[in-house]
């Protein structure tokens, strides 16, 4: 027994650091297994994560590695973290942040059995260090993806239909912080020779994305939901506050990070609410707001820039910032480029996805299909008052026609363009759009995806989007 708490003691007193120069820092406890402890790596004391973190974070901060391989959250798992002396250690250090990364040894199939418990279990823990007298900031981070082949091992469809949404729901229920590093290593095997750990570039991103949380200045006071007057209902978005509500008529929603950015900053879906969220929850993380206001199907006539014109003041009276960064996927590019040429002081940065930006060349195309669909080119005659094809053909009231007007914000834009698309073609949208904005010395960025269709928008690591969108609004 005085053998253990011996042992105990020497670890505490390891964890629990001293200050050369005898100034307050801040204490950051990273809580976790193998990935946190930095498993394969050749040198983990200056290459996990929690140890790039701290050189990204400087001198001004604490961070202490209490990381343990192969323990899981589950108390009732193979090898609980409970019962390790570093979380004993942890909780003794008093930290002023805590970041938790538990979760992928609670996928094997040995564990998998408890798995109903993991949620009150995470709960449980999340109470043990908000009752410590430092009051921590506490993160929960999403465990990473597996490759293991092996069923009975960490299993990552176990990690992304269990593991994953019952991560979100603590996250939302206890009102904390999320960080996706799931979607960094999706599609990246390469990173992850053994299926589980990642090796340096893989560490580098994680803590890259955790400072990008961490470091920039909150508002911790600012809670737009609350500013929402009138009827609403609030829903989970991926462990996020959403507050659907009716605007004129039309279908809107506000997505609130649980912290606040200075500045209120935001991105402005335009359409297909939803679809490849990974860019919105990835701005979320980092203080943004994400919202939307439906004006489907009016293809940025009229009609819609006024409706988005009073969804803009509703928006700004609600404290968030002057401009905003509109994000538009296929037909949304329409919407965002038409609204941006008439409010070029209202935005901050584009980030369009296969963007529609010449409506002759879609849906105009199914002006030219004897049969098939045409409810989209007859829903845009209808929005603009044209009653036959060659008339609605002419139309010069697309995006590709209102450069000039674009550039005059001197905003940044960004498109992703999958080259082989064959419904939205790049030779009738983007590439003429980029020729025109680059002979008006516009700023326009177009990120290429080589042999790609339509689908999917984005990236699975949307990353590359994300520094885009956080540059610009510096």
């Amino acid at each position: 027994m005085r053998f253990s708490y011996l042992i105990w003691l020497s670890i505490l007193l390891y964890y629990i650091p001293a200050s050369a120069d005898g100034q307050q820092k801040v204490k950051v406890a990273c809580i976790g297994a193998s990935i946190c402890a930095g498993a394969r790596l050749p040198h983990l004391e200056t290459q996990s994560y929690p140890a790039q973190l701290g050189q990204l974070l400087g001198p001004g901060y604490e961070v202490t590695n209490y990381g343990v391989s192969s323990t899981t959250m589950l108390k009732k798992g193979d090898f609980p973290y409970w019962k390790t002396p570093q979380y004993k250690a942890a909780l003794a250090s008093q930290p002023d942040i805590v970041l938790i990364d538990l979760g992928g040894n609670d996928s094997k199939l040995i564990n998998r059995v408890h798995l109903d418990e993991y949620a009150s279990d995470y709960q449980e823990m999340i109470r043990a260090f908000q009752s410590l007298p430092s009051h921590p900031r506490i993160l929960l981070l999403q465990p990473i993806v597996s490759f293991v082949k092996d069923t009975t091992q960490i299993w990552d469809p176990v990690i992304t239909q269990q593991i994953l949404p019952k991560v979100r729901q603590v996250a939302y229920n206890e009102h904390l912080e999320l960080v996706n590093l799931n979607a960094l290593l999706i599609g990246k095997p390469g990173l992850m020779p053994d299926g589980i750990h990642p090796e340096l570039e893989g560490t580098t991103l994680m803590a890259k994305t955790l400072f990008e949380v961490l470091h920039p200045v909150r508002d911790t006071t600012f809670d737009i939901i609350s500013k929402l007057t009138g009827d609403k209902k609030i829903s989970s978005f991926y462990g996020y506050r959403c507050a659907d509500f009716t605007f004129n008529g039309r279908e809107a929603k506000v997505v609130a990070p649980v912290f606040t950015a200075a500045g209120h900053p935001w991105i402005w879906r335009a359409r297909f609410w939803g679809h490849e969220p990974q860019t919105d929850i990835a701005l979320l993380e980092r203080g943004y707001h994400v919202v939307y206001c439906d004006a489907s199907e009016l293809f940025g006539n009229k009609e819609a820039i006024q409706l988005w014109n009073g969804y803009y003041t509703l928006l700004r009276k609600a404290g968030l910032a002057k401009k905003a960064v509109m994000e538009g996927m296929s037909r949304g590019g329409v919407y965002v480029y038409n609204w941006a040429a008439v409010n070029p002081d209202k935005v901050a940065a584009v980030y369009v996805d296969n963007p529609v930006l010449d409506l002759c060349s879609w849906p105009g195309s199914q002006a030219k299909e004897k049969s098939g669909n045409h409810a989209e080119w007859d829903a845009f005659k209808k929005d603009y008052g044209f009653t036959s094809d060659s008339a609605a053909l002419a139309f010069k009231g697309s995006p590709l026609y209102k450069v000039k007007d674009i550039v005059k914000g001197k905003y940044p834009m960004l498109h992703v363009l999958a080259d082989a698309d064959a419904v939205v073609p790049p030779a009738e949208n983007t590439l003429p759009f980029e020729e025109k904005v680059k002979a008006l010395k516009g700023d326009i960025t177009v990120m290429h995806k080589p042999g790609f269709g339509h689908h999917p928008h984005s990236f699975p690591d949307p990353t590359p989007i994300v520094d885009f969108i956080l540059k610009a609004v510096k």
